[in-house]
């Protein structure tokens, strides 16, 4: 695990690059603290840079890599699990590979196989490969977009790096706002497509890859998408060989992200994703002890899931390690966040992430996760809300078995108390009217712009354009041959929710050079996963029904049968009306941000008091705020960092 940076001209001299490029990899130190590197090229003014955190062989995977040959020259980011099957079928094609280092498996794969080696990785990557001979920069992100790219390019100069902060720090780049990308933000708290919430910087997407050349003495870029889930539904298999087949594959799956040359352990929240990966990891551990970390909060019994992580840690034999977060430490603790994390992106989850990974680093290099679990396994109770009023409008009106992968209102019935807790949320959704198309009624249930559209100067923060978030929204969820309203949903999450996701947990780890790997994201399960009739998947509206069958024997019953899974919440609005009320003022009634012209103060006021518990709006409007501190502003490191 690493951070990578890099720089394509039409002029400069090795000089010139050189400076600019320790520049960039100064800002993601943290990335790497176990080695830096600078390649220059020495007829193009082309420059490559890694910072490097040793994971595998540690003695031998120095960046910039560079073939025998001297064509190729990479750098990387990532972890390439199938390393060592793609080593020998490499050495048995006659290359020339020395170490144990995924890094140079990586090199001359794409010298043996061209921009189609990609389909051959196994793992999580940023990469960027420059070909000497060629004059062409070859960069891609791996297939969900757990590792990240950023990159800007004006005709005359391409800068990409694995945090936004990188690209900022070259002097040629001044942080502008995207208007564009601010409107994606308070809409879904986080950004659609290639958008970032910076003017001029965009994000290589998941499943992409990008091509620079040199025509002449100018610089020509190219983007394209190698990789997408396709939705060719199997009607020949029974459900319990989608069991089976599931199990098989988080087993192989585990099996591979065990890999590692230095100390390795999990996150364990007490849920059933992250208690699946600790149970079925450490049954393949021989004996060894993994470690384990948690955190929790004190206010109260709704934010403290140790319990259930102590029993899955006694169940599965691990050493036990945890951590409790004071909101005593928010005015310190946020403005360093925001800076690690480049965008306000998510929940306050990021909160605990951090402390978590920050626990974990004092122990291990490596941890693994269970991010994923609730986008790719229908986890979340959104998906049986907006199911209820589909299923609801097919009973009505006599269509329910139109559909060729229809969900019965009957049968979704015994499954309903799911939606106990959520009935404000039905109360939004329904407000609004009922049974309208299904992009419409879904946009509901994940767009968290109610109540913070007025707390801004819209036209000052939409500037000249005339953006829709619902259109991009609508480009994605109407994808063609997704087959079900369960396909659309989960489809939509995995190209914008998790991505969000995947960002806290790649820089909360990062921020303490710690690699975080999440089992139940390779990508044979999501590809698996799409191949399964809806009706079976959702069979009964019941949320993750064939992951929970196919890790039943492996998990404590007292975690398999829960109904009060939290999702980590914290415990924000009693810090911001407590021990944190004067930040949080202070912070979003300044002079400052009053003279930002983005806010309607006194609504932001009305706000701050009448916040509702695990309400998003005044985390949504501090963080906007110390962002523009941070980036716009130019406050670029907060005190700690």
């Amino acid at each position: 695990m690493c951070g990578i940076a890099g720089q394509l001209s039409a002029s400069g001299s090795p000089g010139e690059l050189q400076a600019s490029l320790t520049k960039m990899m100064t800002a993601i130190r943290h990335r790497g603290p176990d080695g830096d590197g600078i390649w220059l090229d020495e007829q193009r003014p082309v420059a490559l840079g890694h910072v490097r955190l040793a994971i595998i062989d540690p003695e031998h995977g120095k960046q910039p890599m560079v073939t025998e040959d001297g064509r190729f020259i990479v750098v990387f980011n990532g972890a390439i699990y199938n390393y060592l099957e793609l080593r020998r079928e490499l050495i048995g094609k006659g290359h020339p590979i020395h170490s144990y280092s995924d890094t140079e498996v990586l090199l001359y794969a794409y010298r043996e196989w061209g921009e189609n080696f990609l389909t051959r990785l196994h793992g999580m990557f940023a990469f960027a490969i420059w070909d000497k001979a060629e004059q062409k920069m070859f960069c891609a992100r791996d297939r969900v977009g757990i590792k990240p790219l950023y990159y800007c390019f004006d005709g005359q100069r391409l800068l990409f790096a694995s945090e936004i902060k990188a690209i900022l720090a070259h002097d040629s780049v001044r942080a502008q706002s995207n208007s564009e990308g601010l409107q994606d933000y308070l809409t879904f708290q986080f950004c659609l497509d290639d958008k970032t919430l910076f003017k001029g910087i965009n994000k290589l997407e998941p499943g992409y890859c990008m091509s620079a050349w040199y025509q002449g003495n100018e610089l020509k870029l190219k983007t394209r998408q190698y990789w997408d889930v396709q939705y060719n539904i199997d009607e020949e298999h029974d459900e319990r060989y989608f069991i089976d087949t599931l199990s098989g594959l988080l087993d192989d799956s585990i099996r591979l992200h065990m890999r590692s040359d230095v100390p390795l352990g999990a996150h364990l929240s007490g849920g059933l994703d992250s208690s699946s990966i600790v149970c079925l990891a450490s049954r393949m551990l021989g004996g060894e002890q993994m470690k384990t970390f948690t955190g929790a909060f004190n206010e109260g019994p709704q934010f403290d899931e140790t319990a259930y992580a102590k029993e899955v840690s006694s169940f599965a034999g691990t050493a036990y390690n945890e951590v409790y977060i004071s909101g005593n430490d928010l005015p310190d603790m946020l403005p360093r966040l925001m800076h690690y994390m480049d965008e306000p992106l998510a929940g306050p989850g990021v909160i605990p992430q951090y402390y978590v990974s920050k626990l974990a680093s004092e122990h291990v290099k490596v941890v693994m996760g269970g991010q994923g679990g609730d986008e790719l396994f229908i986890g979340y109770a959104r998906y049986m809300a907006a199911y209820l009023e589909k299923c609801l409008s097919g009973a009505i009106n006599q269509t329910a078995n139109q559909s060729r992968f229809a969900v019965s209102l009957e049968s979704i019935v015994p499954n309903l108390p799911l939606l106990g807790t959520y009935q404000p949320m039905l109360q939004g959704l329904w407000r609004d009217g009922l049974f309208g198309p299904p992009d419409e009624r879904y946009f509901r249930l994940v767009d968290r712009s109610e109540g913070m559209n007025q707390l801004f100067n819209l036209d000052a923060l939409r500037g000249n354009s005339n953006y829709s978030p619902f259109e991009s929204f609508q480009r994605i969820f109407n994808r063609s041959e997704l087959h079900s309203l369960v396909n659309q949903m989960t489809y939509f999450d995995l190209k914008g929710s998790l991505p969000a996701l995947l960002h806290v947990e790649d820089r909360t780890s990062m921020a303490n050079s710690i690699e975080s790997r999440v089992p139940l994201l390779d990508h044979r399960i999501v590809e698996f996963l799409a191949t399964i009739p809806p009706n079976i998947k959702f069979s009964g509206g019941r949320v993750k029904h064939l992951f929970k069958e196919s890790v039943r024997s492996a998990v404590p019953a007292a975690i398999f049968d829960r109904k009060d899974k939290m999702g980590f919440p914290t415990p924000l609005t009693q810090w911001t009306k407590g021990v944190a009320r004067d930040f949080v003022r202070d912070t979003l009634l300044s002079d400052r941000a009053r003279q930002r012209g983005l806010y309607n103060v006194s609504a932001v006021e009305k706000a701050l008091s009448n916040e509702r518990e695990y309400g998003r709006i005044v985390w949504g409007l501090l963080c906007l705020e110390l962002w523009h501190r941070i980036f716009i502003d130019g406050d670029m490191k907060p005190s700690g960092v």
